[in-house]
């Protein structure tokens, strides 16, 4: 199979960044995604999260299968990520009930639409879930961004947002939209929130 692709070693520079914001540009890359909105608290977010990971476990363990994918090549899957927008603008962005997002997890190379139907239907009929009806399966990039890596209460992310801000300014670019993408590396059932790591992307532009 070659050499195992850890997404902490093999991508370090997208998902481990420091805690000083930099300028980055994002390839194009292959994501499970599904839409929704409200609060990420609830109950609807954490089925679509269990779909895209029982769907994402599905594609990486496909090496046991009698039909080996081509191409497949061990991996580590990917961190769960998400593109956070508010439906009304004018409400505070405290407002969790405002929130639209796409959540994704990024998948490997090798996956096909075909491949991606056959293990949709696979997944149905092992781990039944609702939300795999709404999982899509496309390439994204964020292109040139700046991003930077949060350590702390999802709450503090203003506060990182503001050094972002102010970085870009210094550095001659400019955010180009008020979307961001959040990358989880932290387990929040499982590390406390003091230490919580997320890393932080918004879109921008050279002035």
């Amino acid at each position: 199979m070659g050499a195992k692709v850890e997404y902490k070693k093999t991508y370090k520079h997208i998902y481990l960044p420091k805690t000083t914001p930099v300028i980055i540009d994002v390839p194009m890359m292959p994501f499970f995604m599904i839409s929704g909105t409200g609060d990420p608290n609830g109950d609807e977010f954490a089925l679509e999260t269990e779909a895209l990971y029982s769907l994402s476990y599905a594609v990486k363990m496909s090496y046991k299968s009698k039909e080996v994918p081509e191409g497949y090549y061990e991996y580590t899957v990917f961190p769960l990520e998400g593109i956070w927008d508010l439906i009304d603008k004018s409400k505070p962005v405290q407002d969790k009930s405002n929130y639209k997002y796409t959540i994704m997890i990024r998948q490997p190379d090798f996956l096909t639409s075909n491949l991606f139907a056959q293990f949709l239907e696979q997944t149905k009929k092992k781990k039944p879930n609702p939300y795999l009806e709404k999982v899509l399966f496309g390439e994204m990039s964020d292109g040139l961004s700046c991003q930077v890596m949060q350590i702390g209460p999802y709450n503090n992310e203003q506060e990182s947002f503001a050094k972002m801000e102010s970085f870009c300014e210094e550095s001659g670019y400019i955010r180009t939209c008020k979307t961001h993408r959040e990358i989880y590396l932290s387990d929040p059932r499982k590390t406390e929130m003091h230490k919580l790591k997320t890393v932080l992307r918004f879109p921008v532009r050279q002035r």
